[in-house]
């Protein structure tokens, strides 16, 4: 059996990002680690907070809810401040991920690719997807990092700019999403940048529709981020699997074609 770390910027980005490929590789019987850089401080603060716990200790129980509901074995966290959407003024504060070393954060992300002797590294894309500061960090945390410790392949996440487009169009063509409702993925993102990555630069289209169940529970497990009526989940059960039944990743040392495979290949 392998070992799958998976490195994510927030609280709750496991979940949407790669919970079917963190539930199906668990499920396997690969060994699962998750890697969290920030505490997700600058997240949605619930009404309902308890009195005398803050947001990030919402947010790192959800976490270990939503772990044990994917079936990781390990949750690591490296401590780092949440930056903000970009343009926000926590982008600017010393301790914000986007402002971490970039050498003491990759080190610090090597130390646990080695204890774990990881086979398998997953980060984001090169603008973390729609451009947010913490995400864009995660990418290049996760290469230098990767530099530390070769023996491990790195992978990609990302978005699949064309199949949202596609479902956009068919959600407006059946009456569900109203013309002029909704995004344009190829519009400009936080950083000026369309969302996610084109089908033609995208290598693995990874199946993971038998573990959609366990992908929502993990999302509802972020309760103070994700409520019911959230996008993710007030989809019904079909088009949920439709729109999250795969998921999608780079091999950036790769330039074959997208096909259908996966990540221990």
């Amino acid at each position: 059996m392998s070992t799958l770390v998976c490195f994510h910027a927030h609280p709750d980005d496991e979940c949407i990002g790669t919970g079917g490929t963190i539930a199906r590789a668990s499920a396997e019987g690969h060994r699962v680690v998750l890697v969290v850089a920030t505490n997700g401080d600058h997240g949605e603060v619930p009404a309902d907070m308890p009195a005398g716990l803050t947001l990030v200790d919402v947010r790192r129980e959800e976490t270990l809810k939503s772990a044990e509901a994917l079936g990781i074995h390990r949750v690591v966290w490296l401590g780092y401040e949440d930056s903000g959407m970009t343009g926000w003024e926590q982008n600017s504060l010393p301790g914000a991920f986007c402002n971490a070393s970039l050498d003491e954060a990759a080190h610090k992300l090597a130390d646990v690719l080695r204890e774990e002797n990881a086979d398998v590294l997953t980060t984001y894309d090169w603008h973390g997807g729609y451009g947010h500061p913490d995400h864009i960090m995660v990418h290049k945390v996760g290469h230098r990092a990767a530099g530390l410790f070769p023996e491990v392949r790195v992978l990609e996440g990302t978005m699949n700019r064309d199949q949202m487009r596609r479902g956009i169009e068919a959600a407006r063509a059946a009456g569900f999403l109203p013309e002029g409702e909704g995004f344009n993925p190829d519009g400009p993102m936080d950083d000026g940048n369309p969302m996610g990555t084109l089908e033609a630069e995208i290598n693995y289209k990874v199946d993971v529709v038998g573990f959609v169940s366990q992908k929502r529970a993990a999302m509802k497990c972020h309760a103070s981020q994700l409520s019911d009526s959230s996008f993710f989940l007030a989809m019904d059960d079909d088009t949920f699997a439709r729109q999250f039944g795969n998921e999608w990743f780079i091999d950036p040392k790769s330039d074959a074609p997208m096909r259908d495979g996966w990540i221990f290949e």
